[in-house]
């Protein structure tokens, strides 16, 4: 009688918990205000009570269904008794005296396992069918970053399963990188390579601002059935509001949090930076910021290094982040690419040039830097890639002779070198979409071409794997084996319950 009077709790207790989770998030005592005016994207209402990213809801006065009758907005400015708001969604519908009710709370997302595989939107609500995902752990969505003093310091080496990159740009768990192109480079599709190949237990993806178009192909064909178990997608498509294309960033980047706090180590892909700052201009603009430099408000310059921050080293696990930024008209100085790559612990850049040359992945090797790539590579590797680097230097100084055959063999012998081995390189660098280099393969392959010889201790010391076991169509539990995540099991309903 005991073991089905605990049973009976257990599952009362579990089919109430999010309902009382609900209940004990609302406010009985609501602050009421009353839509003034409207103008493009900005609403003003008079009023209610509110603080800064505060969530509100817009009563329509003509609805045309129950479910149509309210619209979130969040307000992003106060000017003396006015309430400045922007919506989620579409404003259609919205007129002069539609009462504003304020939530009194702000965003924050339900986080558990039961996110990965799945995709979200802006709000961190499910877009994909597949069921539920309340929780009631909920992080929010604007959070600060980690102390700096209690960060511990980036050791490990984390692969990507691209050559170019574990090659010849090692990059570290808890490592921010940007990847800069112009369009039609191929960023989403290095994207999904490492979302893919990664040797990190969970990727989470924001893709702000893309064509709508792009979400499933990317889904399909760069991430694949095997990365989308350990991710989980967060998308905004650029025909969202720019306050939706904002938040969908700062979700992900929450979503990433909590998989850190976890103990775990989060892969952050980021596409595209340029796109949050867009919407952050078209915000700043509307709410009557003063532009500064191309037209971007001061709240971008100070916003970005604020999310961005974000990733990294905690006392408990890591988030390598890897962002997108596009480059306009193939202009790494703009106002954005230059406010980013002064934030951030490395750039890798695509060339337009290479990918016309159908040379995949686009990496320009030389243009591309890895701050932290020393820190978290043995000394013979080391040296491998300094040579490998300066027979690429050696071959593109004098590339515009060798291709007039204006230079003669003999002449320079670390020139001659880089020409013998030119093929070999190659070779190296053009890697198929569908294919994954585990890292010690990669590095032999490095010293070959260097001619240094990269001892097995060096190789040994990294790893490919993840600490999570990927699922199968038969036991989707194994996917949480030997984690954190792996936990009591489900409760087992009984077919008779007195």
């Amino acid at each position: 009688m005991g073991e089905k009077r605990n049973c009976r709790e257990l599952i009362m207790g579990s089919i109430f918990e999010k309902y009382l989770e609900t209940a004990n998030r609302i406010d009985p005592i609501k602050c009421v205000g009353r839509i003034v005016r409207v103008q493009g994207i900005l609403i003003e209402s008079r009023g209610p009570q509110a603080i800064i990213g505060e969530i509100c809801r817009i009563e329509l006065k003509r609805a045309a269904s129950i479910d149509k009758k309210f619209i979130q907005a969040e307000v992003v400015g106060l000017k003396d008794e006015i309430v400045q708001l922007m919506s989620y969604g579409e404003t259609g519908g919205i007129e002069v005296g539609c009462r504003v009710i304020a939530s009194g709370s702000c965003l924050d997302v339900a986080v558990s396992k039961k996110l990965l595989g799945r995709v979200l939107n802006h709000l961190g609500k499910p877009v994909d069918g597949k069921g539920d995902i309340e929780s009631p752990v909920r992080y929010p969505a604007l959070a600060d970053a980690p102390d700096p003093y209690r960060r511990p310091r980036i050791k490990e080496r984390i692969s990507t399963g691209i050559r170019a990159i574990d090659g010849l740009l090692a990059a570290g768990k808890g490592q921010r990188l940007g990847i800069f192109a112009g369009s039609g480079v191929g960023k989403s599709t290095l994207l999904g390579m490492i979302a893919r190949n990664t040797s990190a237990d969970v990727n989470v993806v924001a893709l702000i601002g893309e064509r709508g178009r792009e979400v499933n192909e990317f889904i399909e064909n760069d991430l694949g059935k095997e990365g989308l178990a350990r991710s989980i997608l967060v998308v905004t498509p650029s025909n969202s509001p720019p306050l939706a294309r904002l938040r969908g960033a700062y979700v992900a980047t929450a979503i990433a949090e909590y998989f850190r706090d976890q103990g775990l180590d989060v892969m952050l892909l980021f596409d595209s930076l340029t796109r949050f700052a867009r919407a952050f201009r078209e915000i700043g603009l509307a709410s009557g910021e003063p532009p500064a430099t191309r037209g971007y408000p001061p709240s971008m310059f100070d916003s970005m290094p604020k999310l961005l921050e974000r990733s990294g080293t905690s006392e408990k696990g890591s988030i390598t982040g890897f962002y997108t930024i596009l480059v306009d008209g193939d202009d790494l100085d703009e106002p954005v690419s230059d406010t980013v790559r002064g934030i951030l612990d490395g750039h890798i850049v695509l060339s337009r040039t290479l990918a016309q040359r159908f040379h995949y992945p686009a990496i320009d090797v030389l243009a591309s830097i890895s701050r932290l790539a020393t820190k978290v590579s043995g000394s013979e590797t080391k040296k491998a890639v300094g040579r490998v680097r300066r027979l690429m230097a050696d071959y593109a100084g004098a590339e515009d002779l060798i291709n007039v055959g204006a230079y003669k063999i003999g002449t320079n012998p670390m020139i001659d070198e880089a020409i013998a081995k030119r093929e070999s390189l190659e070779e190296f660098l053009v890697q198929a979409v569908e294919e994954k280099s585990p890292i010690h393969e990669t590095l032999k392959a490095l010293g070959e071409i260097a001619g240094v010889e990269i001892p097995a201790s060096e190789m040994e010391s990294y790893s490919d794997v993840s600490k999570l076991v990927l699922p199968n169509d038969e036991e989707d539990d194994d996917y949480f084996e030997g984690t954190v995540f792996e936990s009591v099991p489900d409760i087992e309903v009984p077919a008779e319950m007195p």
